[in-house]
């Protein structure tokens, strides 16, 4: 349920007066009575057939308390202290600390010659119409930091501004160790060589140095995966409402601190909940955020793993290459539903015209169609200056312009060079794009494509009043007019969830670390409201060399037991364009590959079930131990296994070697492997050969019977 769905009718008698909590009515204890919500927003959608419908929200009981140190509101669930010099703001639950502002500062705030206001001592505290309103001096004794807080069941919202002075950013600083482990974000941006890449946190306070989340470009057109929501072990929340560019910094900026600073504006707005589970957390910013609205992939798409061209053959890649690529895995008995052409068959950079490589494209179409697969290719919405379709849309004013001058395209590097990109904000241009891939369709059998693009660069103008986020939403409709083949496409910020696309995670290497980054970020991605996962790609890229027997084969094993299999290299054999020489794997990896393609086409129908449970609900597919056993400790920072659904258990080997340790949450579990019921706890060095993936049926629940006859 959204937060603006929760807001309860006012009540009928008539509101007590202001009144004003100062050092100088420090004998008055205040107590207000009990308000309605303060915020306004659209009725909860009806429930669907076999889902509770929504209990109609009440209002919340408020409760506030002052003395000479300290004020604070209370509701039946929570405690907000605030501290009146220095000023800070303490969140508890059962009178535990849950959440904390930092020691160095709660807010901070920056002018425009690069100089701050910090916050130093409340000057006064007034409570009225369900909100406290806060007037805080600052290190500028002519600027004062207003702070509205407005307190719900389970969190309160925190609006700042500043009086006095003007102020280019506004940053909440958050002490780390208050909320124990966090998580959210997205995939994280680091100043650690190989991120993201190689590199994700999991928990996110894992990370020391420059492996600490540091991402000055966090915002709705950023390519990577991110969201303005985080949580907490201690089932604490917050969500940044914004469409600005933000700076987040996890511990590296200060020591210690969680910062988030929203850039071009004096004001922030952040809602913080306060719940039981960490689980409640997620979902209550799902009901901000919205659940899909739909299924992003065909049901073959979750059975059945999509092969892409890039890994095996970069942009080299050429029509006879392709076509004996497919016909090699199709004659091995791999499964796969589409064959996807990336990178490297347009004469230049946004022209959608074949180059010489492909001397018969409807002719290589064909032939893929004839081996039982769907046919797809790479697009993206960058026109590098050399393309011919440059000069077209720079003539027709189809391409963003430029900030610094309004009359010419803006021209941004991109990982193909310099190009202008298409502005979506124009009909004409948003018609021109769409148009050029209906002809691909129409003339050479094409059935879908994987879009591998941003819709928008801050570093150019948008059009006709949007911002970024409206980018999004015009790129997501546009995207959502075709097949994505299982590849989905990288759209985030809150409210994208609602289009409900199979989300591939950023392009990692081909290492054992690039594999678990790879697990870590499709946890990340689940948890932020992305349900629908795979990692980009199995057995990695990255113009690294290809990866190992072992990789290959382990990666291919976690991959059966996600929401989406997305594969590249050939199991078979696979050129490596560091050596300059062919690889070709020994039989066994083939073999274990296409177990694992055949283990993921078994557990299809129960994947299947929880997507449409992500649509319902909006719960994850792929998550974190601790979703469903909040009250295991060890759960919060295991790394490499998760729960598909609620009642699997996957803990594929994700290192060299043939055993590993498993974590089980308290419950009895089937081991799959060993055929025998186990209680929860830790298995140390269980034994795993390099065609065996470990996995565990929780016993008692719905779904243990359906997965018990799958899996024996």
């Amino acid at each position: 349920m959204s937060r603006d769905s929760r807001r309860a009718r006012p009540v009928s008698r008539r509101r007590t007066s202001t009144a004003v909590v100062t050092a100088a009515l420090l004998a008055v204890p205040l107590t207000a009575a009990t308000t309605p919500s303060a915020q306004a927003a659209p009725a909860p959608a009806p429930a669907r057939s076999g889902e509770p419908a929504p209990a109609p929200a009440a209002a919340t009981a408020v409760t506030v308390h002052q003395n000479d140190r300290t004020v604070t509101v209370a509701t039946r669930g929570y405690e907000i202290d605030i501290a009146r010099g220095p000023f800070a703001i303490t969140t508890r639950r059962a009178g535990r600390t849950v959440l904390a502002t930092a020691a160095s500062g709660a807010f901070d705030l920056t002018r425009a010659d690069g100089t701050h206001l910090t916050p130093t001592a409340v000057r006064t505290a007034t409570w009225a119409d369900g909100a406290l309103d806060l007037a805080v001096a600052t290190s500028d004794p002519a600027a004062t930091l207003t702070v509205k807080i407005t307190p719900e069941s389970d969190r309160y919202r925190v609006l700042t501004g500043v009086t006095g002075a003007t102020a280019t950013a506004s940053a909440l600083r958050l002490d780390m160790a208050s909320g124990g482990h966090w998580y959210g974000h997205g995939e994280a941006k680091t100043d650690a060589e190989g991120e993201p890449d190689t590199r994700q946190p999991w928990p996110l306070d894992a990370a020391t140095g420059k492996e600490q989340v540091d991402d000055t470009t966090f915002g709705p057109a950023s390519y990577l995966m991110t969201e303005p929501f985080w949580f907490t072990a201690t089932s604490a929340g917050l969500y940044v409402r914004t469409n600005d560019l933000m700076h987040v910094s996890l511990g590296r900026v200060h020591a210690g601190v969680a910062d988030f600073e929203v850039t071009g504006t004096a004001n922030l707005d952040a809602t913080v909940f306060v719940e039981r589970t960490p689980r409640a957390v997620y979902l209550d910013y799902v009901g901000i955020a919205g659940k899909p609205q739909s299924i992003g992939a065909a049901p073959a798409q979750f059975e059945k793993p999509l092969w892409n061209s890039w890994a095996q053959f970069y942009s080299t890649v050429d029509q006879q290459g392709f076509l004996d690529y497919a016909r090699s895995l199709h004659d091995a008995g791999v499964l796969g539903h589409t064959m996807q052409l990336d990178d490297g068959w347009m004469t230049h950079y946004g022209d959608y015209t074949w180059n010489s490589k492909f001397p018969d494209p409807k002719g290589m179409s064909d032939q893929i169609h004839a081996m039982g697969y769907d046919f797809g290719v790479w697009i993206t919405q960058w026109i590098n200056l050399d393309a011919d379709n440059y000069q077209v849309a720079k003539d027709k004013g189809y391409l963003l312009k430029s900030k610094d001058d309004p009359s010419l395209p803006c021209t941004v590097t991109w990982w193909n060079g310099k190009a202008g990109l298409i502005d979506l904000g124009n009909p004409d241009a948003y018609r021109w794009y769409e148009d050029q891939l209906r002809r691909l369709q129409a003339d050479y059998g094409v059935d879908g494509f994987k879009f591998d693009t941003r819709f928008f660069d801050e570093r150019c103008a948008a059009s006709n009043g949007l911002d970024a986020a409206a980018y999004r939403r015009l790129g997501a409709e546009l995207a959502r007019q075709f097949d994505l083949q299982g590849a989905g496409i990288r759209v985030h910020w809150t409210g994208a969830q609602k289009y409900g696309f199979v989300t591939r995670t950023v392009d990692k290497g081909t290492d054992w670390a690039s594999l678990n980054a790879a697990v870590k970020q499709n946890l990340a991605v689940s948890v932020i409201g992305y349900p629908f996962v795979a990692t980009d790609m199995v057995g990695g890229s990255d113009s690294m060399p290809p990866p190992s027997n072992e990789v290959l084969v382990r990666w291919a094993q976690a991959a059966a037991v996600m929401p989406i299999e997305y594969a590249s290299t050939s199991p078979l054999k696979v050129y490596d364009f560091v050596n300059r020489t062919w690889v070709t794997y020994p039989p066994e990896v083939g073999r274990a590959y296409a177990a694992a393609t055949r283990l993921h086409a078994a557990l299809a129908p129960y994947i299947r079930d929880q997507a449409a449970r992500a649509v319902r609900t909006g719960e994850p597919i792929m998550k974190p131990l601790f979703f469903r056993h909040p009250d295991d400790p060890k759960a919060y920072t295991v790394a490499d296994e998760w729960l598909l659904g609620d009642s699997l258990l996957a803990a594929p080997v994700l290192a060299s070697g043939t055993s590993r340790d498993v974590h089980l949450p308290p419950g009895a579990w089937y081991d799959v492997v060993r055929h025998r019921a186990v209680n929860g706890g830790d298995l140390r060095g269980y034994r795993a050969d390099l065609g065996t993936v470990p996995l565990f049926v929780r016993l008692g629940a719905p779904d243990t019977p359906r997965l018990l006859k799958v899996l024996r």
